[in-house]
């Protein structure tokens, strides 16, 4: 596998071999398990299907029950495809957890970040607040001029201004694993990742 589905725990420290504190992102990985497995000739390519976290019955339809079914595996919350390893034998409900990594292994992890609606430009941007004094008035916290009269009479595009804030799909990458404990199949990362504890992220080798 070259990668797992995960659910981030949430952030604390470590400490490294020469005494540094090291801030780290817990992240439960897997235990994921094979739902199905796709093939050139009956899909169009060749990917490996998993499914994490058990899922209610009742909020599963008919044609997913008998796609889980078929693996002999009870619903599954989320879903997603990696590429296949070739030569790797793959089996319908082989189980894939945080054995899969090793201390100092680089991966990259995407997550959704967390939504904060409809913000300012200070917040989402991190703009500056106007002048406090002579004569201000409402505006501290206002953009400011957006563009220019006449010439070229228009905003231009990718203007920084007030909007939607989060709630998108972000990655990032080169993160090292600095402790896996395969008691409680978890994983350490250097760094933060992306969206608020207990979200669901995607990490890949």
């Amino acid at each position: 596998m070259r990668g797992l589905i995960a659910k981030k725990l949430g952030m604390t420290q470590v400490f490294d071999d020469g005494g540094l504190v090291v801030p780290v992102t817990i992240i439960e990985a897997g235990p994921c398990m094979v739902t199905q497995i796709k093939t050139v000739e009956n899909d169009g390519y060749d990917a490996v299907q998993v499914g994490y976290g058990d899922k209610k019955d009742k909020h599963t339809t008919k044609p997913m029950k008998g796609h889980y079914k078929k693996a002999s595996l009870s619903p599954k919350d989320v879903l997603a495809e990696f590429d296949t390893i070739p030569g790797y034998d793959y089996k319908m409900g082989q189980v894939f957890d945080a054995s899969l990594f090793r201390e100092g292994d680089i991966v990259n992890v995407t997550g959704t970040s967390k939504g904060r609606g409809f913000s300012g430009v200070i917040k989402r941007h991190g703009f500056s607040k106007g002048p406090v004094t002579h004569g201000q008035r409402e505006y501290l916290r206002a953009p400011g001029s957006i563009g220019q009269a006449s010439d070229p009479s228009r905003v231009f595009k990718g203007m920084r201004m007030a909007g939607q804030y989060g709630n998108k799909k972000k990655t990032i990458e080169n993160l090292s694993v600095v402790k896996v404990d395969l008691d409680n199949n978890q994983l350490f990362l250097k760094g933060a990742i992306p969206g608020a504890n207990n979200g669901i992220v995607i990490i890949k080798k």
